[in-house]
């Protein structure tokens, strides 16, 4: 029998499939929508565009300013430009900076969601929220930033480039890795987080080989779907906080960090989640830890494996210590600075863990 839990499922409708988005005027029906606003990055706009006209009068135009971690200021922005073009529902089309941006519009304004991920972030299944004031990242719950639907379409993954491909799918392997020793985590996000880490497992390497390779692109897209679920309902730990840490206080790219960071944290809390770790090797299909593991994955696949790598400056580890440590996620582990700095280094000189 399985310990104690609680099992609160989170709404939500998934349409996922090789071209689902034909379905997207369908969708907004269902939602009530008359008038959308399309969200992307200034990379994304020619299909963001595409989308607007495709929605003709249906379309309040597109705000095209998402950045990584969601500045305040962008926010601001976006909720007062959705509000004099009139929108009643906003189409979230990129990753987890654009569905951020979806996210904190909605906090405010209530404005539904409707996300098209083109990334493996995994951050459309979750209610959770992170806006970047004054230089640290602020992280909430709350159902309102929720999407009320999810359209998962491979093929607009096609053109997300290798390397962001390998570091967004650790990026949601980090979800389902913290899912299985969070203090919430339950038998049901347990499946979904073993699934999840075995898609993804298998579709990165897929990617590596072959950009083209839908079916690769298609199992990394479940595997992302199935732990941002995970996320949504198992909460956070000190991987999670370092890597806030260092997106939102100095501005270290999202995917890439967590990338970087997740085999030094699994090598940390290895000794108080054995249970976990056996599994999330399993998963894998690693004959190393679960922490070497995921080490190899990015190695063999082309993904950075240090802080260094990332412009992180040897100085700058001390105060993201400080900052990590100030108001700490529960963690499986007993936590202090000492501990927490140890982490952080291991993560700035990249070496594999044993």
């Amino acid at each position: 029998m399985p310990n104690p839990f609680v099992y609160q499922a989170q709404p939500g409708r998934v349409v996922f499939g090789a071209g689902a988005l034909q379905q997207l005027e369908a969708e907004l029906d269902a939602l009530g929508a008359r008038r959308a606003i399309v969200l992307s990055t200034p990379e994304q706009r020619p299909g963001a565009e595409a989308i607007a006209q495709r929605l003709g009068e249906r379309s309040a135009g597109v705000f095209d300013r998402a950045v990584m971690h969601v500045p305040i200021e962008t926010a601001r922005e976006a909720r007062e430009v959705a509000r004099e073009r009139g929108a009643d529902c906003a189409i979230a089309l990129g990753g987890g900076s654009t569905i951020g941006l979806g996210k904190a519009i909605a906090l405010d304004s209530g404005l539904p969601i409707l996300a098209v991920p083109t990334t493996y972030s995994g951050s459309e299944m979750t209610p959770i929220y992170g806006i970047t004031q004054n230089g640290e990242k602020r992280t909430g719950a709350d159902a309102r930033v929720l999407p009320r639907t999810v359209i998962y379409d491979p093929e607009l993954t096609l053109t997300l480039p290798v390397d962001i491909s390998v570091t967004s799918g650790i990026n949601a392997i980090a979800h389902a890795a913290e899912g299985l020793y969070a203090a919430s985590g339950n038998p049901i996000t347990s499946m979904m987080a073993l699934e999840g880490i075995r898609a993804l497992a298998i579709g990165l390497p897929g990617i590596h080989e072959n950009p083209r390779d839908i079916e690769a692109r298609g199992s990394a897209l479940y595997g992302a779907w199935l732990c941002g679920t995970v996320l949504a309902h198992g909460g956070m730990a000190l991987h999670h906080k370092l890597c806030h840490t260092l997106g939102g206080s100095f501005n270290l790219p999202h995917a890439p960090t967590h990338t970087v960071v997740l085999p030094y944290v699994l090598a940390f809390n290895a000794p108080f989640a054995e249970d976990a770790m056996r599994r999330m090797a399993q998963a894998l299909g690693t004959q190393y830890s679960a922490a070497a593991g995921v080490w190899e994955l990015a190695h063999r696949n082309g993904a950075p494996t240090s802080l260094r790598a990332l412009g992180m400056s040897e100085s700058d580890l001390d105060r993201a210590a400080d900052i990590a440590t100030e108001r700490p996620y529960w963690n499986p582990r007993p936590l202090d600075r000492a501990a927490v700095r140890a982490v952080l280094q291991a993560a700035f000189d990249g070496a594999r863990p044993a």
